[in-house]
């Protein structure tokens, strides 16, 4: 006989329960936990261009080449590393020193100390709170291999 499928853990708290990511350092997550943190707001795969002098970070609206524009998810998440170079593997030890990070990141808002907003998945309960909010990239961007110069894409609003 067929062993089940191994069940899911439910990351959205019932009502009376502490939040994981309310009780957990991001240390002490699980991979699960971890990877449910991620908004699919899809602006940490937008090109960033960092100033030499000032340190200051610029967003543009160039898609890495492998986010998937409508969904702002990777469309080949697990090789990420492996097909663009210097893609960036976030952890708990680098979230702190990513200053890239957008304001809105949920890494980067634990790591500082500050709650999810209502319009993360987690807290809302539906992954579609995060495009109905404005806070994705879904329509905002340009494939890479459509821009030429990078310096002339700079935006402000995934800040």
């Amino acid at each position: 006989m067929p062993s089940k499928p191994a069940r899911k853990p439910r990351l959205r708290p019932r009502e009376d329960e502490v939040p994981f990511w309310r009780a957990k350092t991001l240390a002490e997550m699980t991979a699960d936990e971890w990877e449910s943190l991620c908004d699919g707001c899809g602006k940490c795969c937008l090109h960033k261009l960092e100033d030499g002098d000032t340190g200051e970070i610029s967003y543009t609206n160039v898609a890495c080449r492998l986010l998937d524009a409508e969904a702002c998810r990777c469309t080949n998440y697990l090789k990420r590393k492996q097909l663009v170079r210097d893609c960036e593997i976030l952890t708990p030890a680098k979230v702190a020193t990513f200053k890239w990070l957008p304001s809105t990141c949920a890494y980067r808002l634990l790591a500082e100390n500050q709650d999810l907003p209502w319009w993360h998945p987690l807290v809302s309960g539906d992954p579609e709170t995060v495009h109905a909010a404005g806070m994705s990239v879904r329509g905002r961007t340009l494939p890479e291999r459509k821009a030429r110069a990078i310096e002339k894409h700079i935006v402000e609003w995934p800040k």
